[in-house]
């Protein structure tokens, strides 16, 4: 029995010349092996699937100015790939840690990183949301270089079992870290008319919030539970239905985009883990530390703006970003989900311990 060979397992076939769901783009899955695909996708202008394309990479690397010896964070793995250019910095001296929330994922880029070449001598991966960074810092000590990236990763939009996207059928979930909280479903068959409304408006400024959340709410009375991303979908097009028909396919496709986002927001607590994450930055940058921060959205840009300027006022950051950084028109090009994003950055200012030092007092 025991050396019984595994069983082969074909791969997924599919319809037409080309593939067309995420589980049949079987080559795109193992870039590894299928290389000169991945580069056809990324050319187009298209993300592989179960990849995804780290964004503003340059203007981070030459934002953080990292040193071989350095210590630094990336509070958001994802994928890996900022991780794996920020190791390439550090020339196997210092240490890199990586915190993110969702299992599934961090295993995967855990073992990729670890083919690179990149081990427990020079990175260490947690499982932690980085609202507990100052946890982490009372382990590790302070940090010379913190990057945050907060956009959804390509790979977890893409996948339809995760639930991430009104485009494929899947369950409606949304969840980060789906063993931890209730899904999207659950929390649709709880939320009440007004909530709702006040939370399409708060996370993602929904200008039919109105319409959608009263037709939510009616479909919750008829019993119909909205369980997967097109059932949600299909409740949006109802809400919409009035609307002149020139401007109603694109308008539903926007509100979905939009209420997928303010869901998914409010299911992990975003906006409160980046408040949280925000206040406690000072304390775990070392003097003149740097932090780098990746935005998506309105909401995220303008707590991480207001959080640096406010510290920049008291002294706590000596410079700040005056003007957000965006992609390159180039980047954009080649790849499209880089058009929303907004970097901003920060530098930490000497804590009042080191000024007492340099001046005896």
């Amino acid at each position: 029995m025991e050396n019984q060979k595994p069983k082969h397992q074909r791969r997924v076939r599919y319809k037409g010349t080309h593939p067309r769901t995420f589980k049949e783009k079987y080559k795109e899955l193992q870039p590894e092996k299928y290389a000169d695909t991945i580069e056809k996708v990324i050319r187009k202008g298209s993300t592989p699937a179960g990849m995804h394309i780290s964004i503003c990479v340059q203007e981070i690397l030459d934002f953080l100015q990292i040193q071989p010896g350095q210590q630094g964070l990336d509070a958001t793995l994802g994928y890996g790939g900022h991780s794996a250019k920020m190791l390439e910095c550090l020339k196997q001296e210092g240490h890199l840690y990586a915190l993110d929330v969702d299992p599934i994922e961090m295993k995967k880029t855990k073992e990729r990183l670890e083919k690179q070449g990149y081990g427990e001598d020079i990175l260490t991966i947690r499982q932690m949301n980085f609202a507990d960074i100052d946890l982490l810092a009372e382990e590790t000590g302070k940090f010379d270089f913190v990057l945050a990236d907060l956009g959804v990763s390509s790979m977890q939009i893409d996948n339809p079992e995760r639930g991430f996207t009104y485009k494929y059928d899947g369950p409606l979930d949304l969840r980060l870290n789906p063993e931890k909280g209730i899904s999207a479903a659950e929390r649709l068959q709880e939320i009440s008319q007004p909530e709702l409304e006040g939370m399409l408006i708060e996370n993602s400024d929904e200008p039919y919030a109105r319409e959608i959340s009263m037709a939510i709410l009616s479909e919750r009375r008829k019993g119909n539970a909205i369980d997967t991303t097109t059932k949600l979908k299909s409740v949006i097009e109802k809400a919409l239905v009035r609307l002149p028909e020139a401007e109603k396919k694109e308008a539903v496709k926007k509100s979905c985009a939009r209420t997928f986002q303010a869901l998914r927001i409010d299911v992990n607590s975003e906006f409160e883990v980046l408040e949280a994450f925000l206040e406690k930055l000072p304390q775990i940058l070392k003097p003149h530390g740097r932090v780098a921060i990746l935005t998506f959205h309105s909401g995220e840009d303008r707590m991480v703006k207001k959080s640096f300027r406010n510290f920049y006022r008291e002294g706590v950051y000596e410079d700040i970003a005056k003007e957000v950084i965006r992609p390159s028109k180039e980047e954009c090009n080649r790849n499209s989900r880089a058009r929303s994003t907004k970097m901003r950055w920060a530098i930490r200012g000497e804590d009042n311990t080191e000024k007492e030092r340099q001046t005896g007092e």
